[in-house]
């Protein structure tokens, strides 16, 4: 019996790596997608068993072999199993690019005070000039 194959945006559908097949076609024609390291823009491109993804979705690369282009979109344990996650690992956070370091965790007690903390500054302000 022949590998079955599927369409490229059905089979990220289906994979649950995106939302909706509109979005799929979207990100499928800009081009952040490879197919065994061949870029493609065709979101009718079959894919089988046995292909590499290569997607840059949701900020992150993802790599991903094809063990099943899979029937249809049902529950998250059942899209886990239509493919392999060989993504590399993610960097260190001090390797990470400066646009993450912008969002930096803060310190406790840092940015903008609660409602009892301000309610407190202001007693002492207040309170600070009554000699």
């Amino acid at each position: 019996m022949p590998l079955r194959k599927e369409r490229l945006d059905r089979f990220l559908f289906f994979s649950r790596a995106v939302k909706s097949r509109t979005l799929a076609q979207k990100i499928i024609e800009s081009g952040a997608i490879r197919i065994n390291s061949a870029r493609t823009e065709r979101s009718d491109h079959k894919v089988g068993a046995g292909d590499v993804l290569t997607m840059s979705i949701h900020g992150k690369v993802l790599v991903w072999r094809i063990i099943d282009p899979g029937t249809r979109r049902g529950p998250a344990s059942e899209a886990q199993g239509l493919y392999e996650d060989i993504s590399p690992p993610m960097p260190p956070r001090a390797e990470r690019s400066p646009y993450e370091a912008a969002i930096a965790e803060r310190s406790p007690g840092a940015g903008r005070p609660t409602k009892r903390e301000r309610r407190e500054t202001d007693r002492l302000r207040d309170g600070a000039g009554d000699d």
